[in-house]
């Protein structure tokens, strides 16, 4: 893990260090704060967590986020909304820049006890990074406060994404769950994994929606979203997506991912690079 500490200057022009130390944006007297880190490929951050909510935001690179009650994989477009408290783990999946927005507790109140993955518009996006430019203890009623306000407006406008993996807590679910994790277009039969696991396939049928709230074909449609959007963005086409994650035809993966996002992935795409040229 690389850490950075980028020269800036304050309002009076005095050269400022920006930590990258999470524990020094917690107790910040501003509503919002932003911190800037850099990863490599492979880093691991066990599980901790925060006085303030914490949006997880990367520029580049794509990373897999824990909770007790779920998985979430973020590439660029897409930041982890996460409660004040709630303990969390980061896995590093490849060369990653982060940015993080804390929030304190009165101001994050509104986006509720949940984590949820929200959509990062230009706007948005743009105006994490400006607030970066701005000593941390930014002027009240100054350029800094006005970003910092903007940004809890366009977090509060935000799409959310439906896109939640559940996690169990039954161990030989976990076992299941964990395997599947690591190879999402695995054409293994939910038969296969029940003997890997040593229990009978009903049971692990009984288990998915007890334990995760989805049924064994709804958890892995919400596996293979993500595995998708990590592979569009990184420009993969819709018929490589579909053949890498064990679907008879790209028809049937647009089908699917229609079917639970209400568009195609080739209207996600179009909008996007229509979004990122505007």
């Amino acid at each position: 893990m690389q850490t950075n500490h980028a020269a800036l200057a304050d309002a009076d022009g005095m050269p400022f260090t920006r930590s990258s130390n999470s524990g020094d944006y917690q107790h910040v007297p501003r509503p919002v704060a932003v911190m800037s880190r850099q990863y490599d490929a492979a880093a691991y951050t066990p599980p901790h967590s925060h006085v303030r909510a914490q949006l997880l935001f990367a520029t580049e690179g794509v990373m897999r986020v824990t909770t007790e009650h779920g998985v979430w994989i973020l590439p660029p477009r897409r930041a982890l909304l996460i409660p004040v408290g709630v303990v969390h783990e980061l896995d590093i999946l490849s060369a990653l820049s982060m940015r993080t927005v804390y929030i304190d507790a009165q101001a994050a109140a509104v986006f509720g006890p949940a984590c949820k993955v929200v959509e990062v518009s230009r706007l948005l996006r743009e105006l994490i990074l400006a607030l970066l430019d701005e000593d941390v203890h930014y002027q009240i009623n100054g350029r800094g406060d006005w970003l910092a306000s903007l940004i809890l407006s366009e977090l509060a406008l935000a799409d959310t994404v439906p896109i939640a993996i559940p996690w169990p807590r039954d161990r030989r679910l976990v076992a299941v769950c964990t395997a599947i994790m690591a190879a999402p277009g695995s054409r293994r039969s939910i038969e296969d994994w029940a003997q890997e696991a040593g229990a009978s396939a009903r049971t692990l049928i009984r288990l998915f929606p007890r334990e995760t709230g989805l049924h064994y074909r709804q958890w892995l449609q919400q596996v293979h979203l993500a595995e998708a959007f990590c592979r569009l963005d990184r420009g993969e086409g819709v018929g490589a997506i579909a053949h890498a994650l064990g679907y008879a035809s790209p028809s049937a993966f647009s089908a699917m991912f229609r079917r639970i996002l209400g568009r195609t992935p080739q209207h996600y795409l179009s909008e996007w690079r229509g979004a990122s040229l505007g």
